[in-house]
């Protein structure tokens, strides 16, 4: 048993701040009260219990270029099959690709984050390479698989029905670039192979305005209104959503991750939160390619929170941007195939102790995490059984 005592605990879906104590045995909360003080004492005066980090959005196995293209279009960097980041891919060993993504999880692990869900290149050898570098890290792959196959105008839907069979056997979900490289036919085979084996469907959409006008001359549809249509769980990006994009993201109850530091170095635009927001949008939020951008949780919620006010010019709440990458995934917006399927714990009583402690530098809790923590600040995090102190 372990009680984590004195610490400010966001506790709940809505990161309520209380200061009160949390008694863990086995992995699980067994008690929220001041009064528990039972096992292994963890003094946490002075600073703050959080649940830890849902990384919503990553693509970890191009940790192994990092910063490479800086200044080159998005389609040179990440474009499959041909971008820069696909081509250093298929030149680099299995070792050298596994040594980097398990170096990447260990950052996620010090800056607080035990869950990521990741779009993984390179088919079947792609998703059991992550499965395999992540074998010695306590933390938890979320693994979305994609295959070449998909690609082309005029793709072999008996081969894509292969490769989605084989990719959901070891995967938790099917995950193709977007709709720029992928047609309608392939798009409503990942949903439907995916809903039959109850995993999870996801796609980019809306990354750029481009994206979405090229979409609507073509088939007088946007990519979110395809993706929407198509059914998948999960859309990725909204940075340029058109007509009455957000309204059926809404209505269908669609989870959506946004990835603004991405957007941001891509020199994409960023995504209407404050418009999200108003409509009841809960997004969560992902660090997106290791290749150009950190992994650290930390940065991603202070450059949201930042620059999200400055675009809007409106007020935004940290405790709101906290929840992107915590207990969105949880609320009753959220409850669809996909949260079900990625199950985050939050803090409260029964839920599995999956949460960190960090220094508390400010009176406001939430902006002290956002704006103000470092590695540095961390003292523990615990991931159901597992306990981690850092140095």
């Amino acid at each position: 048993m372990i009680t984590i005592a004195n610490g400010t605990v966001l506790y709940g879906n809505d990161l309520v701040a209380k200061n009160t104590n949390i008694l863990i045995d086995k992995g699980k909360i067994i008690e929220i009260s001041p009064n528990v003080s039972e096992g292994e004492i963890l003094d946490a005066t002075d600073c703050i219990v959080c649940p830890s980090f849902l990384n919503a959005h990553t693509h970890i196995g191009d940790s192994i270029v990092k910063d490479i293209g800086d200044g080159k279009s998005i389609e040179e960097i990440v474009k499959p099959p041909n971008g820069l980041k696909h081509l250093a891919l298929q030149e680099a060993s299995n070792e050298e690709i596994m040594d980097s993504m398990e170096e990447s999880m260990w950052d996620m692990l010090e800056t607080g984050t035990t869950h990521f869900i990741d779009y993984r290149e390179g088919g079947l050898g792609g998703v059991k390479l992550l499965r395999k570098a992540s074998k010695n890290v306590p933390l938890n792959p979320i693994i979305l698989g994609r295959d070449d196959s998909f690609y082309g105008e005029n793709p072999d839907l008996a081969k894509v029905k292969i490769a989605i069979r084989k990719l959901l056997k070891v995967s938790d979900g099917i995950a193709p670039s977007g709709f720029g490289e992928i047609t309608i036919e392939v798009a409503n085979l990942i949903v439907e192979k995916c809903q039959k084996a109850d995993k999870i469907s996801s796609i980019h959409a809306g990354e750029y305005e481009n994206l979405q006008l090229d979409s609507l001359s073509k088939t007088g549809k946007t990519e979110i209104n395809k993706a929407v249509d198509s059914g998948f769980d999960q859309l990725i990006h909204i940075v340029s959503p058109m007509e009455n994009d957000l309204e059926l993201i809404k209505k269908y109850n669609k989870n959506i991750v946004l990835c603004p530091g991405s957007n941001g170095l891509f020199s994409l635009g960023v995504p209407p939160l404050f418009k999200m927001l108003e409509k009841g949008i809960r997004p969560l939020i992902g660090t997106d390619n290791i290749m150009i951008n950190s992994s650290n949780m930390f940065r991603e919620l202070e450059y949201t929170l930042k620059v999200m006010r400055a675009i809007s010019k409106k007020y935004i709440s940290p405790k709101e941007i906290l929840k992107m990458g915590t207990t969105n995934i949880n609320t009753d917006y959220n409850q669809n195939n996909c949260s079900k399927l990625i199950n985050k714990s939050i803090i409260e009583e029964n839920s599995y102790a999956e949460l960190f402690v960090s220094r508390k530098i400010s009176k406001n809790p939430y902006l002290s995490l956002i704006n103000r923590s470092e590695k540095k600040d961390m003292m523990c995090l615990i991931n159901k059984d597992k306990l981690i102190y850092y140095d």
